[in-house]
C-alpha cells in the first residue's frame, strides 16, 4: 500500500535527511520525498499498520529535522 502525504521542510538536504530517516524506520517498504512539491510518498510493508508506521516515521524525521512536519497522519 502506498499513500502520500504533506510535509514541511525548509530544504533540500532536511528533505533528503527526512526520505533516509524515513526508509529506515520498520514497517516502511520504501519512501520518497520530494522537497519541491512538499510530499512524501511511502510505500507500507504488507500487513503494517500505516498510523503506527507513520507515528515512527514522524518521531525518526525530527531526530534529523526536529522542526519539519508530516501532515494527515
Amino acid at each position: 500500500m502506498k499513500k502520500t502525504y504533506k510535509i514541511e521542510v525548509d530544504c533540500a538536504n532536511c528533505a533528503n535527511k527526512m526520505e533516509v530517516a524515513a526508509k529506515n524506520t520498520p514497517g516502511v517498504k520504501d519512501a520518497n520525498v520530494n522537497f519541491m512539491a512538499l510530499k512524501m510518498k511511502v510505500e507500507f510493508e504488507e500487513g503494517a499498520d500505516q498510523e503506527e508506521v507513520m507515528k515512527e516515521v514522524l518521531k525518526n524525521c525530527k531526530k534529523v529535522e526536529d522542526d519539519c512536519e508530516i501532515f494527515g497522519i
